[in-house]
């Protein structure tokens, strides 16, 4: 095959990429990063040496892109599918751009946040920062209440680049910082980008791994194996 996504199945932004792919079912190769090994994480670092994932890899054209909205860009230019992720519309492109670095920025940026604070040693937490954090997702939740209050999908009634961000993003943002009841829009929202089938595949594939997430315990018995 063509494309390679370098990926970790935990991992969020990872996911925004996948639902892309899944979406169109376009065909690729993933390939597992384990950065604890530290041979596959030197074979990785000399392909991106930023480090970081997810990494797209298009040997057609001897391609190697990384950055989640870029990939999925180049996506929809090059491998086209049934779902097209930038409308036509340059205003609406806009808006879908738009929406794709709000979910990016201001839900899956302090969602990390806070799960990277619990992975600190002992009495080296960032207990203002966490506060911060919260505070943030809380004031997206607000904002995202208000965009969903006529709209079927992020921009409209057509999936896009900006929902392929809100599912991961919302997904783990809704364990550490849950949704007001009060929100509906923002709840049905959540709900209709679980039923996506791309998505419900990203979310399979990532059950066997949630063990590892920080914030396990907090995980809706919904989306764990039974016990």
């Amino acid at each position: 095959m063509a494309l390679t996504l370098y990926l970790h199945p935990l991992a969020s932004f990872c996911h925004k990429v996948l639902i892309a792919l899944y979406e169109n079912d376009t065909p690729f190769t993933a390939h597992t990063v384990d950065f604890s090994d530290a041979e596959a994480n030197k074979a990785f670092l000399e392909r991106w040496p930023v480090g970081k994932i997810p990494l797209l890899y298009d040997a057609r054209q001897q391609l190697t892109l990384p950055e989640t909205s870029i990939i999925i860009e180049y996506l929809d230019q090059h491998y086209p599918g049934q779902t097209r992720f930038l409308p036509a519309d340059p205003a609406a492109q806009l808006q879908a751009r738009l929406w794709d670095r709000f979910f990016d920025l201001y839900v899956q940026v302090p969602m990390q946040k806070i799960v990277a604070d619990r992975l600190r040693p002992e009495g080296g937490g960032d207990v203002l920062g966490v506060a911060d954090a919260h505070a943030n997702l809380r004031t997206a939740y607000n904002m995202i209440e208000q965009q969903m209050a006529d709209k079927a999908w992020a921009i409209g009634n057509r999936f896009s680049l900006a929902d392929c961000a809100a599912a991961p993003a919302l997904f783990y943002a809704s364990i550490v910082e849950p949704f007001p009841a009060s929100h509906r829009n923002l709840t049905a929202y959540f709900e209709r980008l679980l039923k996506r089938r791309s998505f419900e595949r990203v979310l399979e594939e990532a059950r066997p791994w949630f063990k590892l997430f920080p914030f396990k315990e907090a995980i809706p018995k919904r989306f764990l194996d039974d016990e």
